[in-house]
């Protein structure tokens, strides 16, 4: 719903207009150079043929070549068959939100898993790298994959055959000392540097460390070609599930506009006009018809239909209204800017934006909530692991504009910062006066036109 404080923050003043006699409102419009009024009744004809006469007449006689629908709401008596129909197929729509928001909030949840198990594979790899590249860490790190292995694979103390039980059940107490201060690179290494270095300890003790050293190592270089092709499969799945999201978010997109657009206009039930005991139902739509130029004419026409809906089959499974009733027609003209127009459509479509947000900010601050980590992964997913041209650096920087630019696409913000204009001359100031002027003097007499032809056209008293 459109207020006083929507139509000033667009740079509107609201206008204010006799609705019946004697009696003035607020029309929640902006104020127009000229407006008129039409009532058209009858319960034997169809109300579509005045919609679509108007439109008719506007591109074709007018010459009118741009129509926007602004607004196309409506509501319907809930002991209808109009209301019943509308009715299935919200729940239709809606069903199918449902799914995809279920399926959006899981595959977030399973993206915090995959950039946790990326983490701790990175943590894993980097003792693994230390190790065999002989750093000022590589001992450390050692030692480190010699607990994981001791504690994972030969289950630790619990174990009589690991090296701490061995310790423990067999008296061999040297060996956990033994076993983590010998380093031997490779598994051929093991005999001559247990030998070397270990060569005054007796040879049952020799052996069992022996033995222990070189599963060590097998284990090690196996779990290291392992965890790597594990972390480039995890890299390009992590992507493959982050466009999977973005996919799944562009289809849900036109599910609830649509949702939104179904929905009965709440006020609009409570009319008096709308009776719960008759086959009765009101739509309310807003057209803007434009003629370009420097300044635009402009007719903004709204209709509020009420009507009978009278459900006809037009196929054997199928059925559909056909609306017979009344018709409210104001023709309202306008020379506005292109800045003015745009002002004018981003207020009504207000409602449309704040609907789309709650499931696109929602999925933004998970996906943000991950920071620069989920970046560094996706851009590293989306190049060769091993190798990198200039294509693919090329690629790199291009992804990242990407990732960049994924809130925006979310938000719906995103758009190029316009400078500040400078200030106008007295002469553009002029020429703008002039160019509004002949606009809406233009546009008055359009709607004019309109107005009397239609009244013409569908047999009503014109002069």
């Amino acid at each position: 719903m459109v207020v006083e404080a929507d139509l000033q923050k667009h740079g509107f003043k609201e206008e204010v207009a006799e609705q019946t006699r004697g009696e003035f409102i607020k029309t929640n419009y902006p104020v127009p150079a000229r407006r008129y009024r039409v009532h058209y009744e009858g319960y034997n004809i169809s109300i579509e043929e005045p919609y679509f006469y108007v439109l008719h007449y506007l591109r074709y006689f007018l010459g009118y070549p741009h129509i926007d629908k602004i607004t196309d709401i409506f509501a319907a008596a809930e002991n209808s068959s109009f209301f019943g129909a509308a009715q299935q197929r919200l729940g239709a729509q809606q069903d199918k939100v449902s799914q995809f928001l279920a399926t959006i909030g899981k595959m977030v949840k399973e993206l915090f898993q995959l950039v946790r198990e990326l983490r701790i594979l990175d943590e894993r790899l980097g003792y693994y790298q230390d190790s065999f590249t002989q750093s000022r860490s590589s001992e450390s790190a050692e030692i480190t994959l010699k607990g994981i292995w001791v504690d994972l694979v030969e289950q630790g103390a619990k174990n009589p055959a690991s090296v701490y039980g061995m310790a423990r059940e067999v008296q061999f107490t040297t060996l956990p000392d033994l076993f983590f201060s010998t380093h031997p690179q490779k598994q051929e290494d093991v005999d001559e540097v247990v030998e070397r270095e270990k060569g005054a300890f007796n040879r049952k003790v020799k052996e069992v460390l022996k033995r222990k050293l070189r599963t060590f190592l097998a284990w090690k270089e196996h779990t290291f070609d392992e965890m790597k092709n594990r972390r480039i499969f995890t890299l390009k799945y992590l992507r493959q599930h982050y466009e999977a999201i973005k996919m799944y978010i562009a289809w849900v997109r036109p599910y609830l506009k649509n949702i939104n657009r179904l929905q009965l206009d709440n006020k609009k039930m409570e009319s008096p006009d709308l009776l719960v005991a008759f086959e009765s139902s009101m739509t309310e739509v807003e057209l803007l018809a434009r003629k370009p130029g420097s300044v635009n004419q402009v007719l903004l026409l709204s209709y509020m239909f009420r009507t009978r809906p009278d459900m006809n089959y037009s196929q054997e499974y199928q059925r559909g209204p056909i609306h017979v009733g009344r018709i409210e027609l104001d023709i309202r003209a306008y020379s506005w800017t292109d800045e003015e127009i745009d002002n004018y459509k981003k207020m009504r479509e207000q409602e449309d934006l704040e609907l789309l947000g709650l499931v696109d900010e929602s999925v933004k601050n998970a996906i943000e909530s991950l920071g620069d980590e989920l970046r560094r992964y996706l851009l590293e997913a989306g190049d060769d692991i091993s190798t990198k041209n200039e294509a693919q650096k090329s690629q790199e920087k291009t992804y990242g504009s990407l990732f960049k630019g994924f809130s925006e696409m979310f938000s719906g913000k995103g758009r190029p910062k316009t400078h500040k204009p400078k200030k106008p001359t007295r002469t553009e100031i002029m020429k703008l006066g002039q160019a509004r002027s002949a606009a809406e003097n233009s546009a008055k007499s359009s709607a004019w036109t309109l107005y009397h032809h239609f009244k013409k056209h569908h047999g009503m008293l014109n002069w």
